[in-house]
This record gives structure tokens, sequence and C-alpha cells, in this order.
């Protein structure tokens, strides 16, 4: 059995590719996670409701509340 940190000679290496979209898919799904805490706090959502926030202009980063709303699911996901 391998000692603890120890790899098998057959494990392939991340691309370049992957390590840049997992990073940025990281960040952006961390920015969605904090727009729906903050409308949770403002009272605009609740958990479990199945909706959505939506951001207006599409950027998942500007979590402006400006920039945030409610909608359901399907609608949402449809439009962007």
């Amino acid at each position: 059995m391998p000692a603890l940190g120890d790899y098998s000679s057959n494990a392939k290496a991340r691309s370049v590719y992957q390590r840049k979209y997992s990073a940025a898919h990281r960040d952006d799904n961390a920015a969605r996670k904090r727009a729906r805490r903050k409308m949770v706090k403002l009272g605009r959502a609740r958990p479990f409701d199945g909706k959505d926030v939506d951001h207006k202009n599409g950027n998942p980063k500007d979590n402006k509340t400006s920039n945030l709303s409610m909608m359901g699911r399907s609608k949402n996901r449809s439009k962007h």
C-alpha cells in the first residue's frame, strides 16, 4: 500500500485549461452564493423556495442590490 501523499505514476496531470476553468468557475459560483445569502438577509428570498437570484446584467460578480432580483428557476436559466 502506498504511503499517504504518494500518487501512482499513471495519474494524469491536469491541463492548464482545466486549472484556469476550475478557478474561474469557483469564483463565479462563490459570487452566486454570496448573492443568494444577501437576498435571504434582505428578506427577498427564503431557503429552498425554488427560485434563483437573477443578475440583471448577467455578471455573477456584480452583487449590487440594484442588480439583483428573484426569478423562477426555469425562467432565469432560459434567460442566460
